[in-house]
């Protein structure tokens, strides 16, 4: 019995010892059930954004997509909404690593970044948009701050905005009569309030 038992076990070592390695090794562990190793997100490109974040080239079915409105708001702001396909925006903390049809929006005012958005609603502040017409555009950035790209150019829309309010009275003005309506000390009749005027908006389709 001793002399069967030992080469018995040894054989059951041996085995184990050459089925260890072809079961743990990193190959298996990192290259998947398909034996390949992962395929990267899209291809990057050596075209960058104005602040030197390279595009990601993705194909039209699996590319994410934007559209923006803009509306005055109350407190003389702005609305934004996005409304994006095939696109999920990323809670703070997560990876910076590129994850198909997900990630960030960046709006730019005139090209100047103004906010980073992860979610598709925000408020643009009035004194963020001086007197005049304005483009408004939303961007998709992967989670690595790629540019999500289509046909070489970002998945991005834009649209128009007029501000055509007048500067509003000082605080420190002349003051008014109680009950005459004039300016006080001066006989004269007070002016009419200066009045916040928006023109409509118009939206414009995705720039592919």
């Amino acid at each position: 019995m001793s002399w069967t038992r030992g080469p018995l076990a040894a054989l059951v070592v041996c085995v184990l010892m050459l089925a260890g390695p072809a079961g743990c090794g990193s190959g298996g562990a990192h290259r998947g059930k398909t034996g390949a190793p992962p395929s990267p997100v899209g291809r990057l490109l050596d075209r960058t954004d104005a602040q030197g974040r390279r595009y990601r080239e993705v194909d039209d079915a699996d590319a994410p997509d934007v559209e923006i409105e803009v509306a005055p708001d109350t407190g003389n702001s702005w609305d934004v909404r996005l409304t994006v396909h095939r696109f999920r925006f990323s809670p703070a903390g997560t990876r910076p690593r590129a994850v198909p049809g997900r990630g960030t929006a960046r709006l730019y005012l005139d090209g100047a970044l103004v906010a980073r958005l992860r979610t598709p609603r925000h408020r643009l502040a009035a004194g963020l948009v001086p007197r005049g017409t304005h483009q408004l555009t939303a961007r998709l950035y992967a989670d690595d701050n790629t540019v999500w790209a289509v046909h070489g150019k970002p998945v991005q829309s834009t649209a128009d905005l007029t501000e055509s309010a007048t500067p509003e009275p000082s605080a420190a003005g002349p003051a008014t009569g109680p009950s005459t309506g004039t300016t006080a000390g001066s006989g004269l009749p007070a002016a009419a309030p200066a009045r916040r005027v928006r023109q409509p908006v118009r939206r414009v389709a995705m720039t592919a």
